[in-house]
Formats: structure tokens, sequence, C-alpha cells
């Protein structure tokens, strides 16, 4: 189940201003960064980062096409792609899932919509010892297209998940590939397949960085702090 947290805030994604035809260029660029952050080859000061840790989601099947509800398409009537691209609002009440199982935070959303265009709900279990994490960190990418849809940082590491369309009390978001803060809704077509991945780093540290930090700076002081790491991955159809 999702614990009831005190002094939790809601946040809604910030705009920022939009970003011109070279500087996107620039950003989706940055974006190819996070392919270090989820490579085989990653390496921090401390050695190399485990694949320990176990990501699910109650909306989510691994290997299976990513639901329209966490799509640009969700509940969309806009007449322009760039219309429906806009990040979604981040909203409700925040929390984590307990790790002693998938099931309660299943039961947590039964009888509970989707939110439209939001961030999905994600669990995480099989965290290194609770001693050496500082924080949490989520990173939602295409690999293929290089393109980061969503950075959130700075998670407590005492929760065990996210409510979907929410954002924790004292966590943080960076900016996505599109220069904007916030969760960036992926905008699948038909006959183009793309993976969409929904990894959980484990950090040393909190990276103590400001909301709307630079994606490609962000991306790699999680690379620098990680330790350990799972994903959950979706596909485009």
């Amino acid at each position: 189940m999702f614990p009831a947290l005190p002094q939790t805030r809601t946040t809604r994604a910030r705009r920022t201003p939009r970003a011109l035809p070279g500087t996107r260029a620039g950003a989706l660029a940055a974006g190819a960064a996070v392919a270090l952050t989820t490579g085989c080859g990653l390496f921090t000061p401390g050695g190399e980062v485990t694949s320990d840790i176990n990501v699910t989601s109650p909306l989510i099947q691994e290997g299976r096409a990513l639901p329209a509800a966490f799509t640009c398409a969700a509940g969309s009537d806009a007449s322009t792609d760039e219309a429906a691209r806009e990040p979604a609002a981040e909203g409700g009440a925040e929390g984590g899932a307990d790790e002693e199982t998938d099931e309660g935070a299943s039961d947590a959303q039964d009888g509970e919509d989707a939110v439209e265009g939001a961030s999905p709900p994600l669990n995480w279990s099989g965290l290194p010892d609770p001693d050496a994490v500082g924080s949490i960190a989520v990173v939602v990418d295409d690999p293929q297209a290089a393109e980061v849809f969503w950075v959130l940082f700075d998670v407590d590491p005492q929760l065990g998940g996210l409510r979907q369309g929410t954002v924790p009390p004292d966590a943080r978001q960076a900016q996505n590939s599109a220069g904007e803060t916030g969760y960036l809704p992926p905008c699948p077509e038909e006959g183009d397949p793309h993976e969409y991945r929904f990894t959980v780093y484990a950090l040393s540290d909190t990276l103590g960085m400001p909301d709307g930090s630079e994606l490609s700076q962000t991306l790699e002081a999680i690379a620098d702090s990680a330790i350990a790491r799972g994903t959950l991955t979706a596909t485009s159809e």
C-alpha cells in the first residue's frame, strides 16, 4: 500500500521557454548520454553498477505496449503534434509503495483511473544495503531516438515506488529532451517500433540540484553516484 506521508506537495510540470530548433537538437544530442547511464559499461568511483533492482508497475507489463494513458495520445484532441507533446501536469497526493509485495501497490490502484498523459506508477525492490543508498533517481528514455522523457531525482530511498502522475516530497525533476521540466509523454507512431525504458537508480547520495536542472549535467551526476539499477521496458506497439 501507499503510506500517507507528512507535508506532501502537489507538483505541476514547470514549463521552460520552448527550445529553438538548434537548441532542441542540442538537447536531443545530450539525451543520448542516457545510454551511458543504462549501458553495461557504466562504472562509478565505487565500482561497477549492479542490476539488482526489480522495477515493476501495476499498469505496465514488461515487453508490452506502453498504455495510451501514459503517452501523448491520452485523451488528446490536439490538432498539432506540438500541442499533443506538452508535458503532463503532475498533481495529486504523493507517496511510495512498500517494498514487501507488488500486490499492495496493485490494490492501491484498484478503482483508480490512470491519469491521462501522466507518469505511470512504478514500484521497485531489491535495493542495496539501506545504509549505502542516499537517494533514488528515475530516468525514462527511448534509446533508439536518444530522447529522454523524464528525469526524477532525490527521491527518498525509504519509498518503494511512485504514484501515477505525482512527484514525492523533496524530489526534483530535471529538464527532458524538449528542454521542459516534468514528464513528457512519448508519442509512438504506428509501424515505428520503439522501446521505452523506466530505469530506477540507487544513488550513494542526494544530488542536491534544483528543479529544472540541465539534462546532461543531471544524467552525469546520476551516473557518478549510481550503485545499482533496474529497468522496466515497454514498447511502442
